[in-house]
């Protein structure tokens, strides 16, 4: 490289005009210096010699491959055992259509640029599995759940709006839970949806309720679950019953009984929406037992708040205000004060939950302590949960086997950034619930992990997690495994920059100087980071390099991708990522669409990679 690479402190160079600073013959014209043009011509991608190698031999030396031909290939070298010749004569008529636009035709099979092409195409041949594969009938506290934090907020945790709009781009993309915090507002009846203690502007609750309504889903099937943090009166804690009930009508699935001893699965609760939050608290009042301030968002007024609902922590709180206890009676005292009552209509609120928060007393290790009698839900902050990890892991892991495990992000997280979710998943922590608004390496990982299973918000925890041994042992997150698995992954070639970026967009002065790095992040015996060499002043960087993973826990792995381009004189500049579940990942060499910071699918962007599991 020359002493002009990269410096991008110098005078601007020509208009970004693709007509001015492209030529008819296929190049770039860079101004060097603003004194003189330094023109380089743009390269296709070409098909690598595995490519070529797999063309040849499936196509038994000849010049095009038949759909006969190609159905073969996606049996025995794509592992796609399920692919019949029709599927292959659609992928043909499919792949010649885009290429050469014919309506009509003209031939039933594909030359070797044309089965490049296809293997390019990520809709065509996806780096995973598409499809619902998990089975869907097992208790819901079996599964991880795509899961999300103060879902209303468009922004960072202190300012932001609160808006309907948040909870619709994470239900399209996916999202299961979804968190709403509730308020009193200054009218009768009104009830906001807010972060309360903060400069957050609110959005009306029945504007979500709606929302959620519309496009619960949008993209999946499987029930969608609403966390409600309450800060309410019984009176508009009723209104609310009567605002859930209206608005979703025969889609609310409420149990018949307070307690459940079993969850229901995703498959029975198929287009459901059902309601997790604690228990009314309007015996509190009834017994005389006051509040220290008014019910407002804008003051502290009772144990129960944390640093959750604050943004500000809160070191004296161990667990999160809505698994608090807020007397010394016990879930029955309070069954049974409901049954009498009917004060209020608070009762009916109580009705329509169907995930109980539960009320832990005392020490960590005691509220993970299981009862027979019933299934609950727990929340902790992520530093409670490091420290669970640390001194309760197998308990941890036991609790989570029937019952529901949330772990929230820690006050000080106020630009909505997030935490590492493994820790979670390694002892089976249902509920990692994120800031979807943010974005960040950890929130590429969540992305990552829920494109598995057909990308419908619902994976099955693996058999390890579910699994209890004679002496009612179960599975040790420290304990140290043997390998069980082991992945090499190929990265071929990269392709699209050119087409979705200026062509100064990386460097003013010369094309792009890719690399790619390659990570598997899972448990800490598993973390491995590769790197490709750089590829210079190229458009289209061809690497060829192959890297081999041995995987202990291949269930929790996830195979992430970066591509940076390098500069010598600054921050390398990000050139698109991914992340995919390594048990998904279809073998063979497969497409892989790259997606911008905040997770959002580049158009054209791609690498083409190899896969394969030994």
């Amino acid at each position: 490289m020359g002493s002009y690479k990269k410096n991008k402190h110098r005078p601007s160079p020509l208009p970004e005009s693709s007509n001015s600073n492209r030529d008819e013959m296929g190049s770039y014209n860079y101004k060097m210096f603003n004194l003189f043009n330094r023109k380089f011509k743009i390269t296709e991608a070409e098909p690598p010699k595995d490519v070529k190698k797999v063309f040849s031999k499936f196509s038994n030396g000849g010049s095009h491959m038949t759909a006969d031909q190609l159905r073969r290939f996606l049996v025995l070298h794509q592992d796609e055992l399920d692919c019949t010749l029709a599927d292959a004569q659609r992928i043909v008529e499919e792949v010649i259509n885009r290429r050469h636009h014919l309506t009509r035709y003209s031939r039933y099979s594909l030359n070797l640029d044309d089965f490049f092409h296809f293997l390019l195409y990520d809709d065509l041949n996806g780096p995973i599995t598409s499809q619902v594969h998990n089975d869907m009938t097992a208790p819901l506290a079996q599964y991880f759940i795509y899961t999300g934090h103060n879902s209303y907020l468009t922004g960072n945790q202190l300012s932001s709006d609160c808006s309907e709009v948040p909870i619709v781009k994470a239900l399209q993309r996916g999202v299961r839970v979804i968190e709403l915090d509730l308020w009193p507002g200054s009218a009768k009846d009104e009830i906001l949806v807010l972060h309360g203690r903060t400069l957050t502007t609110p959005v009306p609750l029945i504007k979500c309720l709606k929302s959620i309504r519309e496009y619960a889903f949008a993209s999946s099937p499987y029930p969608v679950i609403i966390t409600l943090e309450d800060h309410l009166t019984p009176e508009l804690q009723a209104k609310v019953a009567e605002m859930v009930t209206q608005t979703f009508g025969g889609m609310l699935y409420y149990p018949e009984s307070d307690s459940l001893l079993q969850f229901p699965s995703p498959e029975s609760l198929k287009h459901r929406i059902i309601i997790s939050t604690k228990p009314p608290k309007e015996y509190l009042e009834s017994s005389g037992i006051k509040r220290k301030g008014p019910l407002s968002p804008g003051g502290r007024n009772s144990s129960e708040e944390d640093d959750e609902a604050s943004g500000i922590p809160d070191h004296t709180a161990e667990l999160e205000a809505d698994d608090r206890s807020d007397s010394d009676q016990d879930d029955e005292d309070l069954t049974d004060w409901d049954n009498k009552s009917g004060q209020l209509g608070a009762p009916v609120y109580k009705r329509l939950i169907t995930i109980h928060a539960g009320k832990p007393k005392g020490c960590l290790k005691d509220a993970l302590k299981a009862t027979a009698d019933k299934v609950r839900r727990l929340s902790l902050s992520e530093q409670e949960l490091e420290k669970a990890a640390a001194t309760n892991g197998t308990d941890v892991v036991r609790f989570t086997q029937n019952n529901i495990l949330r772990i929230y992000p820690k006050g000080t997280r106020i630009t909505s950034s997030n935490y590492k979710p493994l820790v979670g998943w390694m002892h089976g922590a249902q509920m990692i619930a994120f800031n979807m608004q943010g974005y960040g390496k950890s929130l590429w990982l969540m992305h990552g992990m829920f494109r598995a299973n057909g990308g419908c918000g619902y994976l099955k925890k693996p058999d390890f997690l579910l699994e209890k041994g004679p002496n009612n042992e179960v599975f040790d997150p420290k304990r140290k495994l043997p390998v069980t698995k082991t992945l090499k992954v190929k990265v071929y070639l990269g392709d699209g920059w050119r087409l979705d970026f200026s062509h100064t967009h990386f460097d003013s002065y010369s094309p792009p100087d890719f690399y790619t790095k390659v990570y598997i992040v899972g448990v800490p015996a598993d973390a491995a980071k590769r790197k490709t060499k750089i590829i210079e002043d190229n458009w289209s960087p061809a690497w060829n390099e192959e890297f081999t993973f041995p995987l202990t826990v291949p269930e929790l792995a996830l195979l992430r991708v970066e591509v940076q381009e390098y500069d010598m004189s600054d921050k390398d500049d990000f050139g698109g990522q991914t992340c995919l579940p390594v048990l998904d990942l279809r073998p063979g060499i497969r497409s892989v669409p790259l997606h911008d910071k905040k997770g959002e699918k580049l158009k054209n962007v791609r690498l083409l990679m190899g896969f394969q599991f030994v």
